[in-house]
């Protein structure tokens, strides 16, 4: 996930593998189902276009849009025929190649000279990570491989419930990305997590899109750096007039954006909420086309402390997901691991909760955070999940080896509070 493709020539006892060496910040979020081979040709459908060889991989077409620069990878040559280089769906059908993307469908032609592409109207696709053994088919879930139609809940037993959805404590934000575009926070590399122990604790969130996607201000504030931060990542970041008390002490609110292709905002600019900031892209320390926003709840106005490219991990961070307005139909939910000794359990997985998007990053677990990661100043949260479907659930986690389970409910536009202690 996250990490390219590869060609097994021999029923899979070797493989050539396209990853980071050879792709460099593109093409390796390939979309669920996104490889299709028909004939002698192979099609790779990924989050900044699509890859295509007609010889095993020995040559590959890149097919994108015509937003930003084109982006070849492997490929010898690169085609501007799609909509949007986001592709989410994939499938050969008699007449060519469907593809799915944030603009709508497009089917692709090859006729021999080259490539060719139309609108294709509203088309039907084969279920989404399913596969079929002795006659059966099973899909892939949040749970685990499971038979069609299992709709049991991944987790089962818990006893105690939760406490009840509530209010927020502080002002929803708007989503940095809008509608049209790909407004889904990334499961797989949530703040204060480690990807399952794969990478540092991550100090924000991101937004996956492909290169130019318009980047929108989360609330109105100023402008205090526009140019390059860490490891030369092209960046915005803004202070709100929004402050947060707690324990008598103010914290002032901001919002960074990084690894844009182009800003379009200075330094001293007044900007109100929902205006263009900057245009997503992968510059700096980045592995694919994306948006990495940053919150800030700060006790002080140094900019320093908020944007410094010497700094990986500032020092005042918080999860983007207790402060986003969830998306329609959904909720947060948000709590603490203790231990036995009533001492916080960093990096715990938390299960059983279902998301059915984004389907191309999506949601596994969630990790309490490490001495990297900083709790909401009103909440003390070891960790928390937004955009969580309205429901039941049973989620869980281990303490010590020692499987603790709590019932949830959540509701539409509030935020549920669970506590797991052994």
């Amino acid at each position: 996930m996250g990490n390219g493709w590869g060609v097994s020539l021999d029923g899979g006892r070797t493989w050539k593998n396209w990853t980071f060496d050879r792709l460099g910040p593109e093409w390796q979020y390939v979309a669920p189902d996104g490889i299709a081979t028909r004939g002698d040709t192979t099609v790779i459908a990924t989050a900044d276009g699509l890859q295509i060889t007609l010889d095993d991989g020995a040559r590959w077409t890149a097919v994108g849009d015509s937003v930003g620069p084109s982006a070849r990878g492997p490929a010898d040559t690169a085609l501007r025929l799609l909509d949007n280089e986001y592709v989410r769906r994939l499938a050969a059908d008699r007449e060519g190649w469907i593809v799915a993307t944030l603009r709508g469908a497009q089917r692709l032609r090859h006729d021999g000279a080259g490539w060719t592409a139309s609108p294709a109207g509203d088309p039907t696709f084969p279920p989404r990570n399913t596969v079929t053994i002795t006659g059966r088919t099973y899909r892939g879930t949040g749970c685990g491989l499971r038979a069609t139609g299992d709709r049991s809940p991944c987790l089962r037993g818990a006893t105690q419930a939760a406490g009840p959805p509530r209010a927020p404590l502080t002002a929803w934000l708007r989503r940095p990305i809008a509608r049209e575009d790909n407004r889904y926070i990334d499961q797989t590399y949530r703040y204060g997590s480690t990807m399952g122990g794969n990478f540092q604790q991550h100090q924000g969130v991101e937004f996956n899109n492909p290169d130019g996607t318009p980047v929108h201000a989360v609330l109105a504030g100023q402008v205090v750096h526009a140019g390059a931060a860490e490891a030369g990542a092209l960046t915005v970041s803004v202070r709100h007039d929004t402050t947060v008390t707690s324990r008598e002490k103010i914290y002032r609110l901001y919002s960074t954006y990084y690894h844009n292709s182009t800003l379009e905002v200075k330094v001293g600019d007044r900007v109100r909420a929902g205006q263009l900031l900057a245009r997503a892209g992968n510059t700096g320390r980045a592995t694919n086309d994306h948006l990495h926003l940053e919150l800030a709840v700060s006790p002080t106005d140094s900019i320093r402390a908020i944007v410094d490219s010497t700094q990986r991990f500032p020092s005042y961070t918080t999860n983007a997901e207790l402060w986003l307005e969830p998306l329609p139909g959904t909720g947060i939910v948000a709590g603490q691991v203790f231990d036995a000794a009533g001492a916080a359990v960093p990096q715990a997985r938390i299960y059983g909760l279902v998301k059915p998007e984004p389907i191309e990053t999506p949601f596994s677990f969630a990790e309490t955070y490490g001495e990297r990661g900083h709790s909401h100043p009103l909440y003390g949260e070891h960790f928390a999940v937004g955009d969580v479907p309205a429901g039941s659930y049973v989620v869980g986690t281990q303490i010590g080896g020692r499987k603790v389970l709590r019932r949830v409910v959540v509701e539409p536009g509030k935020l549920s509070w669970v506590v797991f202690r052994p």
